[in-house]
């Protein structure tokens, strides 16, 4: 039986221990928050985290350059002066001819070297506003001194609140509009698959080839029927300091919002990572408008609707249902005539057969209204008279009891008329 040796030296048994403990594995998992960080990389957006110290920004960021193949360059943006991000000044034998070059620093010169990359700014809200100045070339113009990043190279920054960061500064505001904001939290279950030895794998998202014009299409009609109807968000400087470092909407970052729509479509992603991503780009506000917009855009066409409205297909969401049925009874508004009346009124019955039916209750209600005399009435109504009129009765005995209630609805409707 052959002898086991063992390692002499204890730094060498510790060697072991660490190897074993950095043995892990990784999974297919969903993750939306990795999924946004991995879209925006492949869209070749500077993206920065923002997360509390210690909850995994840097660990993501090793997993997503390994699952890319990348190679991974750091740099601590708070310990680094102006002149490392803009070059030093490098005196020749005749400057009057030659010019003073700026040399850049070697991290810079082996990314380049390398021809792609991705480059790890960390720290990015303790460095001061002067290094935050210079890095703005870095970041827009992708130039460092001398030196152009080349097109393989990926920007990666990771900042912490300025209430939980050593010495921290607000994000300048020039800065904060170059980048994708996106939160990075901690998911429960992921720490402890990742502790256990599996972390959740990076992956690039499968670009659809024959789905890219539409892709593109589906991009610009979203922002620019937004902003047509919108324009005071086509440029909007928040007032408050902490707010500009931030996400905030302006022709610039709706352009990388328009690219990162365009993206997601070709890809098939969510809509949690859609909306991660145009409200890391232009803010909550105007994100969830363009989110609106979008879904809008999804709607069926209210003229095939009433063309077939016994095949109809609804939107399954309640909210995308219930906007379905009002924009069927706007175009029976707008073209009235018996035929279409009845087409929509077929139109509610599938809509209550197939779906929840306090949504029929307003879009029958109006439909209701919008009949001429001369119009007979068709049977589908009687499917619907019960659901009107209990949710009529429910909302009559609401009112009833709110009116009981002493010092409850009935005096705030009082105290609300004043």
């Amino acid at each position: 039986m052959p002898t086991r040796t063992y390692p002499t030296s204890q730094l060498d048994v510790a060697a072991d221990l660490l190897a074993l403990l950095r043995d892990t594995t990784t999974e297919r998992r969903p993750d939306i928050q990795l999924e946004a960080l991995t879209l925006a990389v492949a869209a070749d957006l500077p993206v920065l985290l923002w997360g509390e110290p210690g909850i995994g920004k840097t660990a993501a960021l090793g997993r997503l350059a390994a699952a890319l193949d990348l190679p991974l360059t750091t740099v601590i943006a708070s310990v680094h002066e102006p002149s490392d991000f803009s070059g030093l000044p490098v005196v020749g034998d005749d400057p009057a001819e030659q010019g003073v070059p700026m040399a850049p620093p070697d991290w810079a010169v082996r990314l380049v070297k390398a021809g792609r990359g991705l480059l790890f700014l960390d720290e990015l809200s303790t460095a001061p506003p002067a290094v935050q100045a210079a890095l703005l070339r870095v970041v827009l113009e992708r130039r460092i001194g001398a030196l152009r990043l080349p097109p393989g190279v990926r920007i990666v920054a990771a900042a912490n609140p300025r209430s939980s960061a050593a010495d921290g500064w607000e994000l300048s505001a020039p800065l904060a509009n170059r980048f994708v904001h996106l939160q990075w939290t901690h998911d429960h279950e992921v720490v402890l698959r990742g502790l256990g030895g599996t972390w959740p794998r990076a992956t690039l998202p499968r670009l659809d080839p024959e789905r890219l014009p539409e892709a593109v299409d589906f991009a610009r009609r979203a922002v620019c029927g937004l902003l047509g109807g919108r324009p005071g968000l086509v440029h909007r400087l928040p007032s408050g300091e902490a707010r500009r470092g931030g996400p905030w909407p302006s022709p610039r970052s709706w352009e990388m919002t328009q690219c990162l729509v365009a993206f997601a479509t070709a890809a098939g992603s969510s809509r949690e990572v859609l909306s991660l991503l145009v409200r890391g780009t232009v803010g909550d506000g105007p994100g969830l408008e363009l989110l609106a917009c979008v879904d809008r855009m999804d709607l069926p066409d209210p003229e095939l609707l009433l063309a077939d409205p016994e095949g109809a297909e609804l939107p399954e969401r309640g909210d995308l249902r219930q906007a379905a049925l009002d924009g069927v009874v706007e175009a029976v508004r707008a073209r009235p005539d018996q035929a279409r009346w009845d087409a929509a009124w077929a139109l509610l019955v599938r809509a209550l057969e197939t779906g929840a039916p306090d949504l029929v209750v307003v879009p029958a209600s109006t439909l209701a209204s919008l009949r001429q005399e001369d119009w007979d009435v068709p049977t589908a109504i009687d499917r619907l008279a019960g659901v009107v009129s209990l949710s009529r009765r429910a909302d009559q005995a609401a009112d009833r009891g709110a009116d009981r209630a002493p010092g409850g609805v009935a005096k705030a409707r009082v105290g609300g008329g004043r």
